[in-house]
């Protein structure tokens, strides 16, 4: 979807946009954390100070702007996953028929936040799992909720969340994320990155993805950094 498209199906009610309310004489989206349990099975810390995990939940602006916020990520860029290097751009991957999902690639300390800690961070607040592609305004496959493991530990890991949250029934609905094999992540056009925080009053953003921000730190505080990490031009 254009960006143009995506704040007239905001306006207009296409494509079953979330309910808005007024609040302080602001428009907001019904968005509502959910609370759940951190994840049972966690990957170890181990020694390294770097590793890499992407993740899709819709509109990749909004996943940034959520873990650009968490101590530990050092970087959070937006981008396609599931298709092909030929075929990730912008105006391809919105035809929903290239595979892709927009996604974003978080890179973090190990040490500082577990892959676990960002699982529950991204089923959390950073969006609904329980919508089958589709996330708020925005529907097709290119906005379904996915992981891309960069190891057989987080599969694993992400693997035995998904089964703990669904057992449990911390969501009204069984998960609809499914786990995708790292095929390449592709970083999206320069325009695109650190979206959120560029474009605060934007109405999409308003709408539908501060409230994000605003449940991370409210929901896991312990984890919130007011000062997002940007992307560096020239990715």
């Amino acid at each position: 979807m254009k960006i143009a498209n995506r704040f007239t199906a905001m306006v207009l009610g296409i494509g079953g946009v979330a309910a808005a309310l007024v609040l302080n004489g602001q428009v907001r989206a019904g968005e509502a954390a959910v609370v759940i349990a951190a994840p049972v099975v966690d990957a170890p810390a181990g020694s390294a100070k770097t590793e890499t995990a992407v993740f899709a939940g819709g509109c990749f602006w909004g996943v940034q702007g959520v873990f650009q916020h968490v101590r530990g990520v050092t970087n959070a860029v937006s981008g396609y996953a599931g298709g092909k290097a030929a075929t990730a751009r912008y105006e391809l991957v919105g035809s929903g028929a290239t595979g892709h999902a927009e996604a974003v690639q978080v890179t973090f300390n190990p040490t500082q936040i577990s892959y676990g800690k960002l699982l529950q961070i991204f089923f959390s607040v950073a969006h609904d799992p329980t919508q089958l592609n589709r996330q708020g305004p925005d529907s097709g496959t290119q906005y379904r909720s996915a992981i891309f493991p960069a190891s057989p530990v987080q599969r694993n890991v992400a693997e035995k969340y998904i089964a703990q949250l669904n057992a449990s029934h911390a969501f009204r609905a069984s998960l609809a994320t499914t786990i995708e094999a790292d095929t390449g992540f592709f970083a999206a056009e320069t325009y695109h990155q650190n979206y959120l925080t560029l474009h605060p009053n934007e109405p999409y953003i308003a709408i539908n993805d501060l409230p994000k921000v605003e449940n991370l730190k409210r929901v896991i505080p312990a984890v919130y950094r007011p000062d997002p990490v940007l992307v560096r031009k020239g990715i």
